[in-house]
């Protein structure tokens, strides 16, 4: 039997409610511009220009003296007699030796932001001898590579100091998991860089975001869903910007379904509550029910939209139609203390991401409705709320756009509507990271940028070659100290940049017979041929073939090459010969993955000094942001403007 409804409170109750609601009302407001207004919260402390110039000169001093390994290439580890060249010591006590003291013993122990200990860079001298270049200490070496990576060069500053100066007393948003959309390695770079640029948006009072480098909108999608900032995703391929429009199609039909999920676990939820307490008063129901929508309406300066779809499907909607009963918005509401709403995890996942546009923002017009009943109100304000939320359903806060960045493009003829914005790239490759860098610097628009940087190989370096363009822009060097000096790496040392030292430590082997096949193939090439540099590439061809026969063979294919004059016994008699030596190309390999962070470091270095010779830049810094195993490239160059947050 239905337990009998209260009565509802008197008029004069009601009226007196509203009354407290109304003189609430302009002290929300009031706060709220007062949040607006407040006075910027300081950054963390900075690297000093002096600071970090002083550690990309110690970086020079070393790198330098092992560029003979760093620009060696393993193809030519046998044409070239690389070992014998360039090392002094046994292969089995290098690798004794980067185990027991170098990197590869404890490479994840030092601290992100720490300074290292004070070191004499004369110490490092005797690593390599002058006269022959070869390495013949190698213990030494393991701690000079050690010493001059980022984490003890101590030019960091760590990601919890960053999102707390940045942050303030402001929570972060829950809300959708991106592993529910991508893979573990994305979803982790995804969610940590999305944290960090909504921080870096906010602190600057900013809503429009420019991904360079899109490619298919991970990082996009996650940043207008997640966090309603609106995105441009810039990528210079089409299939890249296609891709981008149709995952994000696909992605819309899972995040209704993700939602519907939230909607019949709150029902469920809602039913169990309702079986062990009695009905709520139906007055007391609507009061607080239009509490709800005058909370909801505080979040109209909010002008942005999460994704399409969203609204529409979420169980917030549902509360909202017409035809609920009043058993279901009680058991929406009981649950509440001191008339504030707490809902599932779910259901406040749903309207952390909830458009502000789906909230009506009532005018005076609105409220003018004195011959209405409480019922009739309420209503009305549920059937306009519905109403803006299928109406924000239809806009779309992520634009794929197919473009083609350099540093002299001018982002108004991409971007029609822009506005004061920040720029990121997650992976950005070879030169548009630097480019990204000079177009934060030059466009005053741009307030903000946070950069990861990738595939360092395909870097344009302005002295590897004599030729000298001086109308072109360079992705290296950046800084005014090393283009005095004239520094260069050279194509093979930035290809060993892109080697992963943390993944090497933990187990994940190089592929050291793959590598021993072409090694050996090269001396076939070169003998047999003649041939000593071609234009064809060899490929992933070692995981297609079943033995070093078929390797060979399918090798030759690919180059061009006719293989039916080489039969089977002379390539096995080739690898017959060098099979022996395989110790030495691992020793040698395992050299060059000790080396990369600290080629890294001068490439990284080199950005951030750009940086920091720039006038218009308040804060700028480097930043590890994920782990190392997972995304190997994990450092951000990360800058704010003197106006950005003013």
């Amino acid at each position: 039997m239905r337990a009998r409804r209260a009565a509802p409170p008197p008029l004069r109750s009601r009226r007196r409610a509203q009354r407290r609601r109304q003189r609430a009302a302009p002290r929300r407001r009031r706060a709220a511009r007062g949040a607006m207004s407040r006075p910027p919260r300081a950054l963390p402390p900075q690297l000093p220009p002096a600071a970090a110039a002083r550690a990309l000169r110690r970086a020079v001093r070393f790198v330098g003296r092992a560029l003979p390994l760093c620009r060696a290439h393993t193809v030519e580890f046998f044409t070239r007699g690389l070992w014998e060249r360039l090392v002094a010591a046994r292969p089995d006590a290098v690798l004794e030796a980067l185990r027991a003291a170098g990197p590869l013993a404890r490479p994840l122990a030092a601290g992100s932001g720490g300074a290292a200990a004070p070191c004499d860079d004369d110490i490092f001298s005797s690593v390599f001898c002058e006269n022959s270049e070869k390495l013949i200490n190698v213990h030494l070496f393991a701690l000079a590579a050690k010493y001059h990576s980022l984490s003890s060069l101590g030019v960091c500053t760590p990601l919890e100091d960053v999102l707390e100066a940045l942050k303030g007393n402001s929570e972060g948003a829950t809300g959708i998991k991106p592993d529910e959309f991508m893979n573990s390695k994305k979803s982790h770079e995804v969610q940590v860089m999305s944290e960090l640029v909504d921080s870096i948006a906010n602190y600057c009072g900013i809503k429009q975001v420019i991904d360079i480098g899109s490619g298919k909108g991970y990082l996009s999608s996650f940043l207008s869903m997640q966090y309603n900032l609106k995105v441009y995703g810039i990528d210079s391929s089409s299939s890249n910007t296609n891709g981008a429009h149709e995952r994000n199609r696909k992605l819309k039909k899972h995040w209704r379904a993700y939602q519907s999920r939230g909607r019949e676990s709150l029902k469920s939820q809602t039913l169990e509550k309702a079986n062990d307490r009695p009905v709520e008063s139906e007055m007391k129901c609507k009061t607080i029910s239009e509490e709800l929508l005058n909370n909801a309406n505080s979040l109209q300066n909010q002008d942005q939209v999460i994704i399409q779809d969203l609204v529409p499907s979420c169980g917030f909607t549902e509360m909202a139609t017409p035809a609920t009963n009043t058993e279901t918005e009680a058991d929406l509401v009981t649950g509440t203390q001191s008339h504030e709403t707490k809902l599932s995890e779910e259901v406040l996942a749903i309207l952390n991401v909830l458009s502000a546009d789906a909230v009506e923002a009532f005018s005076s017009s609105h409220n003018n409705c004195g011959e209405l009943s409480e019922e009739e109100k309420v209503q009305r304000k549920m059937t306009s709320l519905k109403t803006k939320a299928r109406k924000s359903s239809e806009s779309n806060l992520y634009f794929p756009l197919t473009s083609c960045i350099t540093a002299e493009t001018e982002l108004n003829d991409v971007i029609t509507d822009l506005e004061d914005c920040m720029m990121v790239g997650l992976h950005t490759c070879g030169d548009l990271a630097a480019n990204t860098l000079r177009i934060f610097t030059a466009k005053p628009e741009i307030k903000a940028v946070c950069s990861v940087g990738c595939c360092y190989h395909l870097l344009s370096e302005q002295f590897e070659n004599q030729e000298e363009c001086h109308d072109q822009v360079w992705g290296f060097p950046m800084c005014q100290y090393l283009k005095d000096k004239g520094w260069c790496c050279g194509r093979n040392a930035r290809m060993s940049a892109c080697l992963a030292l943390e993944r090497v430590a933990v187990g994940q082997m190089l592929p050291t017979e793959s590598l021993f096949y072409r090694a050996v193939l090269q001396v076939i090439i070169e003998e047999i041929y003649g041939v000593t540099k071609s234009d064809q590439h060899v490929g992933k061809t070692f995981s297609k073939s079943s033995s070093f026969v078929d390797y060979v063979r399918r090798s030759l294919k690919k180059l061009e090459l006719d293989d039916s004059k080489l039969p089977d016994s002379c390539i096995m008699d080739y690898y017959e010969k060098y099979k022996h030596r395989m110790n030495e190309l691992e020793a040698f390999n395992m050299l060059k993955v000790v080396l990369a962070p600290c080629i890294e470091v001068l490439i990284l270095l080199d950005r951030l000094c750009y940086l920091k010779e720039q006038e218009n830049i308040a804060w700028s810094g480097l930043v590890k942001l994920f782990d190392p195993v997972k995304s190997p490239r994990c450092y951000a160059v990360i800058a704010l403007k003197n106006q950005s947050c003013s």
